[in-house]
């Protein structure tokens, strides 16, 4: 669980710098350059990822449980997770309407990932995981809102095109991650 832990708090500390001392982040970025401030990042959350992998891999040798879901929560989960593609895709196709109503969909997206997770698993090692995750992304997500209306940030107005191709992509693309992927990369089928 040693590696788990310290992997979240490199990769997930990384990733709070704007939450927590976003000050302190222009004035290193100015200093030291855009290109060295982000080299060190990447290999930093590069570190932190694989100490997350690895710790999580450890820490499943030796499951504790402290609950078993009902199949319904399984089922929700599943459901959570298609809408968590859908989020994290969003991010990336300009101009669809769940950018412009939600601002920041793949931070969203992995709150609502961690969520389902949290509900389907009920064993230590998860609860750290997806708990952190979800921790972070609550926090993460009212900190870009935040700075989204100090801002005055306007996203622009969506299209339907846009919407439907970020719809059919994230369902596409879960349904190839929860068929092939999830049990090759995991070790767990969910379907």
């Amino acid at each position: 669980m040693t590696y788990l832990v310290v992997g979240l708090v490199l990769f997930l500390g990384l990733h709070s710098v704007r939450i927590v001392a976003d000050d302190w982040r222009s004035r290193v970025l100015q200093s030291r350059g855009e290109g060295a401030y982000k080299g060190l990042y990447s290999l930093l959350s590069l570190a932190g990822f694989a100490l997350i992998v690895f710790g999580f891999g450890v820490a499943r040798e030796t499951p504790v449980v402290l609950w078993t879901p009902p199949l319904a929560l399984r089922h929700i989960g599943s459901l959570l997770v298609l809408v968590a593609f859908v989020l994290l895709v969003a991010a990336y196709v300009p101009r669809n309407a769940i950018k412009a109503r939600v601002g920041h969909p793949m931070v969203l997206g992995v709150k609502t990932w961690a969520l389902a997770h949290l509900l389907m698993t009920g064993r230590l090692e998860t609860v750290v995981l997806f708990g952190a995750f979800l921790a972070w992304g609550v926090l993460d997500f009212v900190s870009l809102r935040r700075r989204d209306r100090a801002a005055g940030v306007q996203y622009p107005a969506s299209n339907a095109g846009a919407t439907v191709l970020a719809l059919g992509v994230g369902v596409a693309a879960y349904a190839v991650f929860a068929v092939l992927l999830h049990g090759l990369l995991i070790g767990i089928k969910p379907f």
